[in-house]
Protein backbone atom coordinates (compact mmCIF):
# COMPACT_ATOMS: atom_id res chain seq x y z
CA UNK A 1 0.00 0.00 0.00
CA UNK A 2 1.44 3.24 -0.92
CA UNK A 3 2.34 6.07 1.75
CA UNK A 4 0.29 8.59 0.49
CA UNK A 5 -2.80 6.30 0.49
CA UNK A 6 -1.88 5.19 4.58
CA UNK A 7 -2.01 8.51 5.26
CA UNK A 8 -5.64 9.87 3.19
CA UNK A 9 -8.56 10.89 5.49
CA UNK A 10 -10.82 8.91 3.14
CA UNK A 11 -9.24 5.88 3.61
CA UNK A 12 -9.05 6.13 7.28
CA UNK A 13 -13.03 7.42 7.34
CA UNK A 14 -13.58 4.12 5.58
CA UNK A 15 -11.21 1.22 6.60
CA UNK A 16 -14.12 -0.22 9.24
CA UNK A 17 -15.81 -1.75 5.57
CA UNK A 18 -13.31 -0.96 3.17
CA UNK A 19 -13.62 -3.91 1.27
CA UNK A 20 -10.49 -3.67 -0.87
CA UNK A 21 -8.08 -6.25 -0.30
CA UNK A 22 -5.21 -4.65 2.03
CA UNK A 23 -2.21 -7.14 0.98
CA UNK A 24 -1.74 -5.43 -2.65
CA UNK A 25 -0.93 -1.73 -3.71
CA UNK A 26 -3.99 0.33 -3.86
CA UNK A 27 -4.15 4.16 -4.77
CA UNK A 28 -6.55 6.81 -3.49
CA UNK A 29 -7.79 7.04 -6.95
CA UNK A 30 -9.28 3.70 -7.63
CA UNK A 31 -10.80 4.51 -3.97
CA UNK A 32 -12.33 7.12 -5.16
CA UNK A 33 -13.42 5.25 -8.33
CA UNK A 34 -14.62 2.21 -6.40
CA UNK A 35 -16.86 3.80 -3.38
CA UNK A 36 -17.20 7.53 -4.83
CA UNK A 37 -18.38 7.06 -8.52
CA UNK A 38 -19.74 4.04 -7.90
CA UNK A 39 -23.18 2.64 -8.06
CA UNK A 40 -24.48 4.45 -5.67
CA UNK A 41 -22.62 7.89 -7.00
CA UNK A 42 -21.17 9.03 -3.61
CA UNK A 43 -20.07 12.58 -3.59
CA UNK A 44 -17.23 14.21 -1.21
CA UNK A 45 -20.15 15.59 1.11
CA UNK A 46 -20.08 14.69 4.70
CA UNK A 47 -21.83 11.61 5.03
CA UNK A 48 -24.56 12.93 7.46
CA UNK A 49 -26.07 13.76 4.39
CA UNK A 50 -27.31 10.39 3.98
CA UNK A 51 -29.84 10.99 6.48
CA UNK A 52 -30.87 14.63 4.77
CA UNK A 53 -31.14 13.44 1.55
CA UNK A 54 -34.74 11.19 0.83
CA UNK A 55 -32.68 9.10 -2.34
CA UNK A 56 -30.07 8.20 0.05
CA UNK A 57 -31.39 7.58 3.30
CA UNK A 58 -32.32 4.11 4.42
CA UNK A 59 -33.74 4.99 8.18
CA UNK A 60 -33.02 2.48 10.68
CA UNK A 61 -31.94 0.13 8.42
CA UNK A 62 -28.34 1.33 8.23
CA UNK A 63 -26.64 -1.41 9.87
CA UNK A 64 -24.20 -0.48 12.57
CA UNK A 65 -21.38 -1.41 10.57
CA UNK A 66 -22.81 1.17 7.49
CA UNK A 67 -22.76 3.47 10.28
CA UNK A 68 -19.80 3.45 11.76
CA UNK A 69 -18.50 4.50 8.40
CA UNK A 70 -20.76 6.94 7.60
CA UNK A 71 -20.06 9.16 10.68
CA UNK A 72 -23.27 8.79 11.62
CA UNK A 73 -23.44 6.01 14.23
CA UNK A 74 -25.18 7.55 17.25
CA UNK A 75 -27.54 9.81 15.59
CA UNK A 76 -30.11 6.93 15.05
CA UNK A 77 -31.43 4.86 18.07
CA UNK A 78 -29.53 1.64 17.88
CA UNK A 79 -32.15 -0.85 16.72
CA UNK A 80 -31.76 -1.36 13.67
CA UNK A 81 -34.87 -2.70 11.44
CA UNK A 82 -34.78 -3.81 8.18
CA UNK A 83 -37.07 -1.80 5.34
CA UNK A 84 -40.19 -3.97 5.52
CA UNK A 85 -40.22 -3.45 9.60
CA UNK A 86 -40.03 -0.14 8.72
CA UNK A 87 -43.13 -0.01 6.65
CA UNK A 88 -45.18 -2.24 9.12
CA UNK A 89 -44.24 0.33 11.77
CA UNK A 90 -45.14 3.28 9.14
CA UNK A 91 -48.44 2.18 8.15
CA UNK A 92 -49.38 1.99 12.32
CA UNK A 93 -48.68 5.57 12.14
CA UNK A 94 -50.59 6.84 9.02
CA UNK A 95 -53.58 4.60 10.25
CA UNK A 96 -53.36 7.01 13.73
CA UNK A 97 -54.39 9.81 12.24
CA UNK A 98 -58.23 10.34 12.06
CA UNK A 99 -58.92 11.85 9.13
CA UNK A 100 -57.12 11.04 5.44
CA UNK A 101 -55.48 14.92 5.46
CA UNK A 102 -53.83 14.19 8.34
CA UNK A 103 -52.66 10.88 7.00
CA UNK A 104 -51.34 12.90 3.54
CA UNK A 105 -49.44 15.66 5.21
CA UNK A 106 -47.96 12.81 6.90
CA UNK A 107 -47.17 10.48 3.79
CA UNK A 108 -45.47 13.56 1.89
CA UNK A 109 -43.06 14.72 4.89
CA UNK A 110 -42.32 10.50 4.63
CA UNK A 111 -41.42 10.76 0.63
CA UNK A 112 -39.13 13.99 1.58
CA UNK A 113 -37.09 12.05 4.05
CA UNK A 114 -37.37 8.53 3.27
CA UNK A 115 -37.62 7.81 -0.42
CA UNK A 116 -37.48 4.05 -0.33
CA UNK A 117 -39.58 3.66 2.64
CA UNK A 118 -42.23 5.92 0.92
CA UNK A 119 -42.54 3.81 -2.33
CA UNK A 120 -42.03 0.48 -0.71
CA UNK A 121 -45.40 1.31 0.96
CA UNK A 122 -47.26 2.33 -1.93
CA UNK A 123 -45.79 -0.99 -3.43
CA UNK A 124 -47.05 -3.03 -0.07
CA UNK A 125 -50.39 -1.82 0.57
CA UNK A 126 -51.72 -0.56 -2.88
CA UNK A 127 -55.39 -0.34 -2.28
CA UNK A 128 -55.16 1.01 1.03
CA UNK A 129 -52.68 4.08 0.19
CA UNK A 130 -53.60 5.23 -3.95
CA UNK A 131 -56.68 6.96 -2.57
CA UNK A 132 -54.59 9.12 0.00
CA UNK A 133 -52.17 9.75 -2.50
CA UNK A 134 -54.34 10.60 -5.46
CA UNK A 135 -57.42 11.05 -5.64
CA UNK A 136 -59.83 11.77 -3.84
CA UNK A 137 -57.54 12.57 -0.88
CA UNK A 138 -55.58 14.83 -3.42
CA UNK A 139 -58.46 17.40 -4.37
CA UNK A 140 -58.99 18.42 -0.52
CA UNK A 141 -55.23 18.83 -0.43
CA UNK A 142 -55.35 21.30 -3.47
CA UNK A 143 -58.15 22.89 -2.01
CA UNK A 144 -56.19 23.58 0.95
CA UNK A 145 -52.17 23.19 -0.57
CA UNK A 146 -51.51 26.93 0.55
CA UNK A 147 -52.03 26.77 3.85
CA UNK A 148 -50.12 23.24 3.97
CA UNK A 149 -47.24 23.73 2.05
CA UNK A 150 -43.71 23.11 3.34
CA UNK A 151 -40.86 22.82 2.02
CA UNK A 152 -40.79 19.07 1.12
CA UNK A 153 -43.67 19.64 -1.23
CA UNK A 154 -40.99 19.73 -4.36
CA UNK A 155 -41.91 21.26 -7.06
CA UNK A 156 -41.58 23.90 -9.31
CA UNK A 157 -43.58 27.31 -9.63
CA UNK A 158 -43.55 29.36 -13.04
CA UNK A 159 -45.58 32.86 -13.31
CA UNK A 160 -46.68 34.35 -16.50
CA UNK A 161 -44.05 36.98 -15.11
CA UNK A 162 -41.37 34.94 -15.60
CA UNK A 163 -42.14 35.11 -19.72
CA UNK A 164 -38.70 35.50 -21.35
CA UNK A 165 -36.92 33.35 -18.81
CA UNK A 166 -38.47 29.90 -18.50
CA UNK A 167 -35.16 28.14 -19.65
CA UNK A 168 -32.88 29.81 -16.70
CA UNK A 169 -36.00 29.13 -13.97
CA UNK A 170 -35.72 25.00 -15.45
CA UNK A 171 -32.11 25.59 -15.00
CA UNK A 172 -32.48 25.86 -11.74
CA UNK A 173 -34.18 22.27 -10.83
CA UNK A 174 -31.31 20.52 -9.39
CA UNK A 175 -31.68 17.33 -11.49
CA UNK A 176 -30.77 17.29 -15.10
CA UNK A 177 -31.68 13.88 -16.00
CA UNK A 178 -35.74 14.53 -15.80
CA UNK A 179 -37.55 12.87 -18.49
CA UNK A 180 -40.99 12.75 -17.47
CA UNK A 181 -43.02 16.53 -16.82
CA UNK A 182 -46.36 16.76 -15.56
CA UNK A 183 -47.58 20.21 -15.69
CA UNK A 184 -50.68 22.54 -14.79
CA UNK A 185 -52.16 25.56 -15.02
CA UNK A 186 -54.28 25.05 -11.97
CA UNK A 187 -57.82 25.83 -13.98
CA UNK A 188 -59.85 22.70 -13.62
CA UNK A 189 -58.62 20.13 -10.75
CA UNK A 190 -61.09 17.38 -10.76
CA UNK A 191 -64.40 18.04 -10.47
CA UNK A 192 -63.33 21.19 -7.80
CA UNK A 193 -62.51 24.02 -10.72
CA UNK A 194 -59.50 26.80 -10.67
CA UNK A 195 -57.53 26.72 -7.64
CA UNK A 196 -54.45 28.29 -9.31
CA UNK A 197 -51.09 27.25 -8.29
CA UNK A 198 -52.79 25.13 -4.97
CA UNK A 199 -53.66 22.89 -8.52
CA UNK A 200 -49.91 21.28 -7.91
CA UNK A 201 -50.77 18.42 -5.98
CA UNK A 202 -51.94 16.94 -8.96
CA UNK A 203 -48.44 16.67 -10.82
CA UNK A 204 -47.22 15.82 -7.43
CA UNK A 205 -49.88 12.93 -7.33
CA UNK A 206 -49.35 11.66 -10.52
CA UNK A 207 -45.82 11.49 -10.77
CA UNK A 208 -45.38 9.85 -7.40
CA UNK A 209 -47.76 7.26 -9.46
CA UNK A 210 -45.54 7.48 -12.19
CA UNK A 211 -42.55 5.92 -9.62
CA UNK A 212 -44.89 3.63 -7.35
CA UNK A 213 -46.79 1.95 -9.96
CA UNK A 214 -44.69 1.88 -13.45
CA UNK A 215 -41.35 2.15 -11.60
CA UNK A 216 -40.15 5.00 -13.10
CA UNK A 217 -37.03 6.42 -11.58
CA UNK A 218 -38.07 9.65 -8.88
CA UNK A 219 -35.44 11.94 -9.89
CA UNK A 220 -36.58 11.67 -14.02
CA UNK A 221 -39.89 13.33 -12.70
CA UNK A 222 -40.65 17.30 -12.26
CA UNK A 223 -43.84 18.54 -11.38
CA UNK A 224 -44.72 21.88 -12.87
CA UNK A 225 -47.15 24.34 -12.00
CA UNK A 226 -47.86 27.23 -14.66
CA UNK A 227 -49.31 30.47 -12.56
CA UNK A 228 -51.59 32.77 -14.82
CA UNK A 229 -53.21 33.80 -11.99
CA UNK A 230 -57.12 32.42 -10.94
CA UNK A 231 -60.54 33.69 -11.32
CA UNK A 232 -61.07 31.79 -8.11
CA UNK A 233 -62.74 34.57 -5.64
CA UNK A 234 -61.78 31.92 -2.62
CA UNK A 235 -58.02 31.85 -3.59
CA UNK A 236 -57.71 35.79 -4.61
CA UNK A 237 -59.54 36.54 -1.53
CA UNK A 238 -57.74 34.40 0.69
CA UNK A 239 -54.59 35.84 2.56
CA UNK A 240 -52.53 33.31 2.80
CA UNK A 241 -52.92 31.85 -1.21
CA UNK A 242 -49.13 31.66 -2.09
CA UNK A 243 -50.19 31.76 -6.15
CA UNK A 244 -50.47 35.29 -7.78
CA UNK A 245 -53.55 36.98 -6.57
CA UNK A 246 -54.83 38.47 -10.14
CA UNK A 247 -57.32 37.67 -12.52
CA UNK A 248 -56.14 34.23 -15.05
CA UNK A 249 -54.21 35.63 -18.10
CA UNK A 250 -55.85 34.55 -21.48
CA UNK A 251 -55.22 35.45 -24.98
CA UNK A 252 -52.12 36.00 -26.65
CA UNK A 253 -49.61 36.26 -24.11
CA UNK A 254 -50.87 32.86 -22.29
CA UNK A 255 -50.20 31.54 -26.23
CA UNK A 256 -46.51 32.90 -26.21
CA UNK A 257 -46.00 31.40 -22.83
CA UNK A 258 -46.98 27.83 -23.86
CA UNK A 259 -44.75 28.03 -26.69
CA UNK A 260 -41.81 29.20 -24.95
CA UNK A 261 -42.26 27.04 -22.19
CA UNK A 262 -42.22 23.61 -24.44
CA UNK A 263 -39.66 24.99 -26.35
CA UNK A 264 -37.36 25.85 -23.09
CA UNK A 265 -38.30 21.76 -21.97
CA UNK A 266 -37.16 20.49 -25.17
CA UNK A 267 -33.78 22.13 -25.30
CA UNK A 268 -33.31 22.25 -21.32
CA UNK A 269 -33.88 17.99 -20.78
CA UNK A 270 -34.09 16.94 -24.53
CA UNK A 271 -36.86 16.56 -27.22
CA UNK A 272 -37.48 12.91 -26.13
CA UNK A 273 -38.87 14.58 -22.62
CA UNK A 274 -42.51 13.30 -21.99
CA UNK A 275 -44.86 16.32 -21.02
CA UNK A 276 -48.28 15.16 -19.50
CA UNK A 277 -51.02 17.88 -19.40
CA UNK A 278 -53.07 18.04 -16.35
CA UNK A 279 -56.20 19.21 -15.56
CA UNK A 280 -55.84 22.13 -17.92
CA UNK A 281 -58.97 24.38 -18.49
CA UNK A 282 -61.26 22.80 -21.31
CA UNK A 283 -60.73 26.21 -23.75
CA UNK A 284 -57.12 25.00 -23.94
CA UNK A 285 -56.80 21.94 -23.15
CA UNK A 286 -57.93 20.80 -26.61
CA UNK A 287 -55.95 23.73 -28.10
CA UNK A 288 -52.56 22.81 -26.50
CA UNK A 289 -53.22 19.13 -27.64
CA UNK A 290 -53.83 20.17 -31.07
CA UNK A 291 -51.43 22.26 -31.60
CA UNK A 292 -48.36 20.09 -30.04
CA UNK A 293 -49.22 16.54 -30.24
CA UNK A 294 -46.72 16.33 -33.33
CA UNK A 295 -44.47 18.32 -32.39
CA UNK A 296 -43.31 17.43 -29.20
CA UNK A 297 -43.47 14.14 -26.30
CA UNK A 298 -46.50 15.30 -24.73
CA UNK A 299 -50.31 13.85 -24.10
CA UNK A 300 -53.16 15.17 -22.03
CA UNK A 301 -54.18 12.50 -19.23
CA UNK A 302 -57.65 14.10 -18.90
CA UNK A 303 -58.50 13.88 -22.57
CA UNK A 304 -56.58 10.58 -23.69
CA UNK A 305 -55.66 8.71 -20.85
CA UNK A 306 -59.10 8.70 -19.42
CA UNK A 307 -60.47 8.01 -22.51
CA UNK A 308 -58.25 5.11 -22.96
CA UNK A 309 -59.41 3.86 -19.20
CA UNK A 310 -62.70 4.26 -19.81
CA UNK A 311 -62.36 2.43 -22.86
CA UNK A 312 -60.86 -0.34 -21.94
CA UNK A 313 -63.59 -0.55 -19.21
CA UNK A 314 -66.61 -0.54 -22.40
CA UNK A 315 -64.33 -3.25 -23.75
CA UNK A 316 -64.66 -5.35 -20.87
CA UNK A 317 -67.93 -4.99 -20.67
CA UNK A 318 -68.44 -6.35 -23.93
CA UNK A 319 -67.20 -9.59 -22.47
CA UNK A 320 -70.07 -9.76 -20.12
CA UNK A 321 -72.76 -8.68 -22.48
CA UNK A 322 -71.40 -10.61 -25.64
CA UNK A 323 -71.77 -7.50 -28.08
CA UNK A 324 -69.84 -4.95 -30.46
CA UNK A 325 -68.73 -1.89 -29.53
CA UNK A 326 -71.19 -0.42 -32.46
CA UNK A 327 -74.32 -2.65 -31.35
CA UNK A 328 -74.40 0.19 -28.25
CA UNK A 329 -76.25 3.46 -28.19
CA UNK A 330 -73.92 5.78 -25.63
CA UNK A 331 -75.17 8.71 -23.85
CA UNK A 332 -72.65 10.90 -22.14
CA UNK A 333 -73.51 13.54 -19.49
CA UNK A 334 -70.60 16.26 -19.48
CA UNK A 335 -69.31 17.23 -22.92
CA UNK A 336 -65.73 18.40 -21.28
CA UNK A 337 -62.40 17.08 -22.21
CA UNK A 338 -62.89 14.02 -20.64
CA UNK A 339 -66.03 12.93 -22.28
CA UNK A 340 -65.00 14.23 -25.20
CA UNK A 341 -62.11 12.03 -25.67
CA UNK A 342 -63.68 9.37 -24.64
CA UNK A 343 -66.66 9.80 -27.04
CA UNK A 344 -63.59 9.80 -30.03
CA UNK A 345 -62.07 7.17 -28.81
CA UNK A 346 -65.21 5.01 -29.26
CA UNK A 347 -65.30 6.36 -32.50
CA UNK A 348 -61.82 5.03 -33.32
CA UNK A 349 -62.63 1.39 -31.56
CA UNK A 350 -66.07 1.07 -33.49
CA UNK A 351 -64.28 1.86 -36.95
CA UNK A 352 -61.89 -0.74 -36.16
CA UNK A 353 -65.29 -3.18 -35.33
CA UNK A 354 -65.74 -2.65 -39.28
CA UNK A 355 -68.04 0.59 -39.80
CA UNK A 356 -67.74 3.61 -41.05
CA UNK A 357 -66.89 7.06 -39.42
CA UNK A 358 -71.07 8.46 -39.47
CA UNK A 359 -72.55 5.38 -38.61
CA UNK A 360 -70.02 5.17 -34.87
CA UNK A 361 -70.65 8.68 -34.14
CA UNK A 362 -74.79 8.52 -34.97
CA UNK A 363 -74.35 5.74 -31.83
CA UNK A 364 -72.86 8.48 -29.79
CA UNK A 365 -74.95 11.33 -27.92
CA UNK A 366 -74.00 14.18 -25.87
CA UNK A 367 -75.27 15.80 -23.10
CA UNK A 368 -74.25 19.27 -21.54
CA UNK A 369 -75.45 22.17 -18.91
CA UNK A 370 -77.80 23.31 -21.76
CA UNK A 371 -79.71 19.75 -22.67
CA UNK A 372 -78.98 17.46 -25.84
CA UNK A 373 -76.57 18.45 -28.40
CA UNK A 374 -78.38 18.62 -31.92
CA UNK A 375 -77.90 20.74 -34.88
CA UNK A 376 -79.19 24.23 -34.71
CA UNK A 377 -79.73 24.18 -30.98
CA UNK A 378 -81.42 27.34 -29.85
CA UNK A 379 -79.60 27.66 -26.96
CA UNK A 380 -76.20 27.69 -28.88
CA UNK A 381 -73.06 27.06 -27.01
CA UNK A 382 -71.85 24.11 -29.31
CA UNK A 383 -68.13 23.97 -29.44
CA UNK A 384 -66.00 22.41 -32.70
CA UNK A 385 -65.78 19.55 -30.21
CA UNK A 386 -69.14 19.28 -29.52
CA UNK A 387 -70.49 19.85 -32.97
CA UNK A 388 -69.15 16.30 -34.02
CA UNK A 389 -71.04 14.90 -31.96
CA UNK A 390 -74.57 17.09 -32.57
CA UNK A 391 -77.45 14.96 -34.56
CA UNK A 392 -80.55 16.09 -36.34
CA UNK A 393 -82.95 16.00 -33.27
CA UNK A 394 -85.57 18.59 -31.48
CA UNK A 395 -83.66 19.94 -28.17
CA UNK A 396 -84.14 18.16 -24.91
CA UNK A 397 -82.48 19.31 -21.44
CA UNK A 398 -84.02 17.04 -19.24
CA UNK A 399 -81.33 14.07 -18.40
CA UNK A 400 -84.34 11.83 -17.65
CA UNK A 401 -86.23 12.65 -20.71
CA UNK A 402 -83.01 11.92 -22.93
CA UNK A 403 -82.96 8.59 -21.59
CA UNK A 404 -86.54 7.83 -22.01
CA UNK A 405 -85.85 9.08 -25.64
CA UNK A 406 -82.65 7.97 -26.60
CA UNK A 407 -82.41 4.94 -25.04
CA UNK A 408 -79.27 4.40 -24.27
CA UNK A 409 -77.40 1.29 -23.42
CA UNK A 410 -74.50 3.15 -21.81
CA UNK A 411 -74.75 6.34 -19.88
CA UNK A 412 -71.49 7.53 -18.84
CA UNK A 413 -71.16 10.37 -16.57
CA UNK A 414 -68.05 13.33 -16.55
CA UNK A 415 -70.13 16.49 -15.43
CA UNK A 416 -69.30 16.77 -11.59
CA UNK A 417 -72.80 16.86 -10.92
CA UNK A 418 -73.72 15.01 -8.02
CA UNK A 419 -76.80 12.73 -7.99
CA UNK A 420 -77.12 13.48 -12.11
CA UNK A 421 -77.90 9.31 -12.53
CA UNK A 422 -81.59 9.70 -10.26
CA UNK A 423 -83.08 6.39 -9.09
CA UNK A 424 -85.57 7.08 -12.21
CA UNK A 425 -82.66 7.24 -14.93
CA UNK A 426 -81.40 4.29 -13.44
CA UNK A 427 -84.80 1.83 -13.83
CA UNK A 428 -84.50 3.52 -17.14
CA UNK A 429 -81.65 2.12 -18.12
CA UNK A 430 -82.50 -1.61 -17.07
CA UNK A 431 -85.37 -0.94 -19.54
CA UNK A 432 -83.37 0.47 -22.38
CA UNK A 433 -80.61 -2.61 -22.18
CA UNK A 434 -81.00 -6.14 -20.22
CA UNK A 435 -77.34 -5.52 -18.61
CA UNK A 436 -77.07 -1.52 -18.58
CA UNK A 437 -73.45 -0.22 -18.53
CA UNK A 438 -73.46 3.04 -15.99
CA UNK A 439 -69.98 4.71 -15.03
CA UNK A 440 -69.96 7.74 -12.70
CA UNK A 441 -66.83 8.73 -13.58
CA UNK A 442 -66.29 12.48 -11.95
CA UNK A 443 -63.86 13.21 -9.01
CA UNK A 444 -63.56 13.12 -5.88
CA UNK A 445 -66.10 10.61 -4.76
CA UNK A 446 -68.75 13.57 -3.89
CA UNK A 447 -69.06 14.69 -6.97
CA UNK A 448 -70.19 11.25 -8.61
CA UNK A 449 -73.40 10.99 -10.40
CA UNK A 450 -74.49 8.44 -8.61
CA UNK A 451 -72.99 5.47 -6.06
CA UNK A 452 -72.32 2.20 -6.32
CA UNK A 453 -74.97 1.14 -3.83
CA UNK A 454 -77.80 3.25 -5.59
CA UNK A 455 -76.75 1.50 -8.98
CA UNK A 456 -76.65 -1.79 -8.18
CA UNK A 457 -79.72 -1.24 -5.87
CA UNK A 458 -82.23 0.58 -8.62
CA UNK A 459 -81.43 -1.10 -11.54
CA UNK A 460 -81.61 -4.55 -9.37
CA UNK A 461 -78.09 -5.63 -9.67
CA UNK A 462 -77.99 -5.83 -13.54
CA UNK A 463 -75.86 -3.20 -14.11
CA UNK A 464 -72.18 -3.00 -14.99
CA UNK A 465 -71.07 -0.18 -13.13
CA UNK A 466 -67.67 1.88 -13.08
CA UNK A 467 -66.54 5.23 -10.82
CA UNK A 468 -63.84 7.46 -10.52
CA UNK A 469 -63.39 7.57 -7.39
CA UNK A 470 -63.57 4.36 -5.46
CA UNK A 471 -66.72 2.58 -3.86
CA UNK A 472 -66.90 -0.01 -1.19
CA UNK A 473 -68.56 -3.75 -2.29
CA UNK A 474 -72.39 -3.87 -2.17
CA UNK A 475 -74.24 -6.60 -0.93
CA UNK A 476 -77.28 -7.28 -2.68
CA UNK A 477 -79.98 -9.83 -3.03
CA UNK A 478 -77.29 -12.37 -1.05
CA UNK A 479 -74.51 -10.97 -3.89
CA UNK A 480 -71.02 -9.16 -3.51
CA UNK A 481 -70.26 -6.65 -5.87
CA UNK A 482 -67.05 -5.02 -6.02
CA UNK A 483 -67.31 -1.37 -7.97
CA UNK A 484 -64.75 -1.27 -10.62
CA UNK A 485 -62.60 1.84 -10.11
CA UNK A 486 -62.11 3.67 -13.48
CA UNK A 487 -59.19 4.80 -12.41
CA UNK A 488 -56.76 6.52 -14.65
CA UNK A 489 -54.08 5.09 -12.82
CA UNK A 490 -54.35 1.86 -14.42
CA UNK A 491 -53.43 3.94 -17.47
CA UNK A 492 -50.76 7.00 -17.46
CA UNK A 493 -47.57 5.12 -15.36
CA UNK A 494 -47.63 2.61 -17.90
CA UNK A 495 -48.18 4.83 -20.59
CA UNK A 496 -45.54 6.92 -19.80
CA UNK A 497 -43.13 3.88 -18.94
CA UNK A 498 -43.55 2.82 -22.47
CA UNK A 499 -42.89 5.86 -23.58
CA UNK A 500 -39.73 6.25 -21.73
CA UNK A 501 -38.50 2.89 -22.73
CA UNK A 502 -38.90 3.62 -26.31
CA UNK A 503 -37.63 6.74 -26.67
CA UNK A 504 -41.08 8.45 -28.63
CA UNK A 505 -40.52 11.35 -30.13
CA UNK A 506 -44.62 12.57 -30.45
CA UNK A 507 -47.17 10.62 -28.95
CA UNK A 508 -50.01 9.46 -31.49
CA UNK A 509 -53.74 9.30 -30.87
CA UNK A 510 -53.39 5.26 -31.82
CA UNK A 511 -51.35 4.82 -28.62
CA UNK A 512 -54.30 5.15 -26.51
CA UNK A 513 -56.82 2.58 -28.08
CA UNK A 514 -53.66 -0.20 -27.82
CA UNK A 515 -53.73 0.78 -24.39
CA UNK A 516 -57.32 0.18 -24.02
CA UNK A 517 -57.18 -2.82 -25.98
CA UNK A 518 -54.44 -4.36 -23.75
CA UNK A 519 -56.06 -3.30 -20.36
CA UNK A 520 -59.43 -4.90 -21.47
CA UNK A 521 -57.77 -8.23 -21.78
CA UNK A 522 -56.25 -8.25 -18.40
CA UNK A 523 -59.38 -8.58 -15.95
CA UNK A 524 -59.85 -12.23 -15.83
CA UNK A 525 -63.07 -14.35 -15.60
CA UNK A 526 -63.74 -13.96 -11.71
CA UNK A 527 -62.95 -9.92 -12.24
CA UNK A 528 -65.82 -9.70 -14.24
CA UNK A 529 -68.00 -12.08 -12.35
CA UNK A 530 -67.44 -10.16 -8.98
CA UNK A 531 -68.87 -6.94 -11.16
CA UNK A 532 -64.80 -5.20 -11.55
CA UNK A 533 -63.76 -4.64 -15.30
CA UNK A 534 -60.25 -4.26 -14.02
CA UNK A 535 -57.70 -6.48 -12.59
CA UNK A 536 -57.28 -5.43 -8.79
CA UNK A 537 -55.33 -2.16 -8.01
CA UNK A 538 -52.70 -4.04 -6.63
CA UNK A 539 -51.84 -5.74 -9.50
CA UNK A 540 -51.25 -2.38 -11.19
CA UNK A 541 -47.55 -2.56 -9.93
CA UNK A 542 -46.63 -6.24 -11.11
CA UNK A 543 -48.77 -6.68 -14.31
CA UNK A 544 -50.63 -3.80 -15.48
CA UNK A 545 -48.03 -1.01 -16.45
CA UNK A 546 -45.61 -3.40 -17.51
CA UNK A 547 -48.25 -4.71 -19.94
CA UNK A 548 -49.00 -1.71 -21.00
CA UNK A 549 -45.79 -0.42 -21.27
CA UNK A 550 -44.89 -3.26 -23.65
CA UNK A 551 -48.12 -2.41 -25.74
CA UNK A 552 -46.46 1.28 -26.22
CA UNK A 553 -43.17 0.18 -27.12
CA UNK A 554 -44.55 -2.43 -29.78
CA UNK A 555 -46.29 0.80 -31.51
CA UNK A 556 -44.04 3.00 -31.06
CA UNK A 557 -41.29 0.26 -32.95
CA UNK A 558 -43.90 -0.56 -35.53
CA UNK A 559 -44.79 3.29 -36.15
CA UNK A 560 -41.06 4.26 -35.82
CA UNK A 561 -41.67 6.65 -33.62
CA UNK A 562 -39.26 5.27 -31.39
CA UNK A 563 -35.68 6.79 -30.72
CA UNK A 564 -34.01 3.79 -28.36
CA UNK A 565 -32.70 1.55 -30.91
CA UNK A 566 -31.79 -1.36 -31.50
CA UNK A 567 -35.45 -2.56 -30.70
CA UNK A 568 -35.36 -5.03 -27.57
CA UNK A 569 -35.68 -8.26 -28.33
CA UNK A 570 -37.30 -9.00 -24.78
CA UNK A 571 -39.56 -5.78 -24.23
CA UNK A 572 -40.89 -7.04 -20.92
CA UNK A 573 -36.89 -7.72 -19.69
CA UNK A 574 -35.84 -4.38 -20.75
CA UNK A 575 -38.81 -2.56 -19.35
CA UNK A 576 -37.98 -4.14 -15.61
CA UNK A 577 -34.52 -4.24 -15.74
CA UNK A 578 -35.36 0.19 -15.92
CA UNK A 579 -37.74 -0.04 -12.99
CA UNK A 580 -36.99 2.03 -9.61
CA UNK A 581 -36.04 -0.55 -6.96
CA UNK A 582 -37.90 -0.40 -3.65
CA UNK A 583 -35.43 -2.67 -2.37
CA UNK A 584 -32.34 -1.58 -0.29
CA UNK A 585 -28.95 -3.08 -1.79
CA UNK A 586 -25.58 -2.84 0.25
CA UNK A 587 -23.93 0.40 0.76
CA UNK A 588 -20.48 -1.25 0.02
CA UNK A 589 -21.34 -3.86 -2.53
CA UNK A 590 -18.73 -4.70 -4.72
CA UNK A 591 -15.07 -6.03 -4.03
CA UNK A 592 -12.43 -5.08 -6.22
CA UNK A 593 -8.76 -6.40 -5.95
CA UNK A 594 -6.65 -3.64 -7.90
CA UNK A 595 -3.65 -3.52 -9.43
CA UNK A 596 -1.28 -0.90 -8.19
Amino acid sequence: MCSKFKNCTIYQSFQIVCSVCVNKPVTCKTLLSTYFHGPHNFSLTRSIDRLHYPNLNYGLAFSIEDRQALGIHGLLPPRVLSLQEQVEQTMKQIRSYKTDIEKYVYIMELASHHEKLFYKIIKSYTVEMLPLVYTPTVGTACQMFSHLYKSYFKALFITIYDKGHIYEILKNWPVQDVKAIVVTDGERILGIGDQGIDGIGIPIGKLFLYTALAGIKPHFCLPIALDFGTNSEAKLNDPLYLGLRIKRTEGKECDEFWDEFMQSVAERFGSTCLIQFEDIGNKNAFKLLEKYQNLYCCFNDDIQGTSAVTVAGLLASLRITKKKLIDNVIVFHGAGEANIGIAELCVDAMRKEGVCEEEARSKIWMVDSKGLIVKNRPSGGITIQKEAFAHEHSPIESLDEIVREIKPSVLIGASSTPGAFSPGILKQMTENAERPIIFALSNPTSRSECTAEDAYKYTDGKCIFASGSPFPPVELNGKKFYPAQSNNSYCFPGIALGILCSGMKTVDDEVFLVVAECLAGLADEKDLENGSLFPPLDRIIDMVSVRIAQAVMNHAYRKGSASVYPEPCDKISYIKNHQYNTEMSKIFPIKYNYPC
